[in-house]
């Protein structure tokens, strides 16, 4: 009879399995480092303070262009409202509109946006929306992506949390862009 060796399986991971979890959990570890609100030259502002407060406007200013095409095409409101309410917890996540950098609203969604729709607040002037509804969605998804390309090249430039809350909005606005145009086919 032939000796045969008993086959063994692997009871514990995979030394590549081990080695990509190691480096993924230093570059987590790197993202993660302390920032500061100020920096040395006298108390003015942080890159990260002013890349949240540009990152706050740019979102209030996209919240209005969704206003103003709601405005000018009441058949679409059903459809951008949520997409709206969602840039305004944006806006807030990043400190604009009366929310606190990293604080979470505690009010419900639905009234966060019917409060948000009302409140016209909103730092730039409306943007000349399209007559046709198509054009203006693809406009909003146009403002939608160059806002996202912007924030995930701003990433490189501030620290962990930060970063991560640009990457997340970054995110979402490329899915806002996505189905902005998806259900304009």
């Amino acid at each position: 009879m032939p000796f045969t060796l008993p086959s063994r399986t692997p009871s514990g991971p995979r030394r590549r399995t081990l080695l990509a979890s190691a480096a993924s959990a230093l570059v987590l570890a790197g993202c993660s480092s302390p920032e500061s609100s100020t920096d040395t030259s006298g108390g003015s502002p942080s890159a990260a303070d002013r890349a949240r407060a540009r990152a706050a406007r740019d979102s209030e200013t996209l919240a209005g262009h969704y206003a103003a095409v709601i405005a000018a095409h009441p058949a679409l409101a059903e459809r951008l409202r949520p997409l709206r309410a969602e840039v305004v917890r944006h806006a807030q996540a990043f400190g604009g509109a009366g929310g606190r950098p990293g604080a979470s609203s505690s009010a419900s969604p639905a009234a966060s946006a019917s409060a948000s729709t009302s409140a016209s607040a909103l730092p730039s002037a409306s943007p000349a929306v399209p007559a046709n509804q198509k054009d203006a969605l693809g406009d909003l998804a146009s403002a939608e992506r160059t806002l996202a390309d912007e924030r995930t090249k701003t990433l490189l430039d501030v620290p962990g949390e930060l970063a991560r809350l640009l990457a997340s909005v970054a995110a979402a606005g490329a899915a806002h862009a996505f189905l902005l145009t998806e259900g304009a086919k």
